[in-house]
């Protein structure tokens, strides 16, 4: 099923403005949370996985005991396959890969997802109009001077996981549509918990494991996220699809990446060269044509309710 905008006139401005803080602030923040989770001493992928596994598995009781239908076999495979696509690589790559770059360069790499999406969208038969086509050659330069200009171009590891992570996340939007979903908080339930599992497995399978009780600001971190980020912030971008126009939901694509770099460098002392901020820039200009070009465009239907790349 999917999440589609039903523009209610009688939602206030001010809850609209207080849902969008909450997806701004919090999937701004993710990113320094998750650097912050693997400082405290938490390997990247037990993280991540059991960070999902409490999210969805709390969600799930919650729907459950509010009426809602467990999910069918074929839509148990279906979120199957966005939690791999969405939170095994999406995600899971991503908090790998702060292991060698910053909060802020790993939000900037995502925020080139909607590039991807719009491509993964043309090679669908959903041909870009011309200014979605400017927008993904603005993106794509942004996206170039960044590996190769910034501080990413000396993190092969970073460049790679981050590069692969963006891919795989816009490759499971785009798959997601038109697939036999359940709700879109119970899809994103299934998704949390079949992604969380695949996590854990792959990280216990390349040898992650514990190495004494993380820190206190370890801890408090995945509370964060379990919290904050999987269940309120996602609760809010799901109530926005609902109640305003899909290119205000997803404006978070742009002042995420914004967001994670001053929360990067007023609370981790990150520094960027001006290269990155560049880069930056240039992405950021692109996806906010290529969001333009889809709200002036004709409405087609809104994707399938995805958990945040971070």
């Amino acid at each position: 099923m999917n999440a589609a905008a039903t523009h209610s006139p009688r939602v206030s401005a001010l809850t609209v403005a207080l849902a969008l803080a909450a997806v701004y602030l919090i999937w701004g923040s993710t990113y320094l949370a998750i650097r912050f989770a693997l400082e405290g001493g938490l390997p990247p992928l037990l993280m991540a996985g059991i960070r999902f596994i409490i999210a969805g598995g709390l969600m799930f009781v919650v729907l459950r005991a509010r009426g809602e239908p467990v999910p069918t076999r074929a839509q148990w495979l279906n979120t199957a396959v966005m939690g791999a696509l969405l939170l095994g690589l999406g995600n899971g790559l991503v908090t790998m890969a702060e292991q060698w770059v910053s909060s802020g360069i790993a939000a900037v790499a995502v925020a080139s997802a909607p590039l991807w999406m719009a491509l993964f969208a043309a090679m669908r038969g959903q041909h870009p109009n011309r200014l979605e086509w400017i927008g993904l050659a603005i993106g794509f330069v942004g996206v170039l001077w960044l590996n190769a200009g910034g501080t990413l171009g000396g993190q092969m590891r970073g460049l790679v996981a981050l590069l692969i992570a963006a891919v795989a996340w816009s490759f499971g939007s785009i798959w997601s549509r038109g697939r036999d979903l359940p709700s879109p908080f119970m899809t994103s339930a299934a998704q949390m918990l079949c992604g969380g599992v695949l996590m854990l497995g792959v990280g216990l399978a390349l040898g992650e494991r514990f190495d004494g009780w993380p820190t206190t600001k370890g801890l408090l971190s995945v509370g964060y996220l379990i919290v904050f980020g999987s269940i309120i912030g996602f609760s809010a971008y799901i109530w926005l699809l609902h109640h305003v126009r899909p290119a205000l939901a997803g404006s978070y694509a742009y002042v995420n990446p914004a967001i994670a770099v001053v929360l990067g460098g007023w609370l981790a002392s990150e520094r960027f060269s001006a290269a990155d901020l560049g880069a930056m820039a240039v992405i950021l200009a692109g996806v906010v044509a290529i969001t333009m070009a889809k709200a002036r465009a004709k409405p087609a239907p809104a994707p399938a309710a995805d958990e945040s790349a971070a």
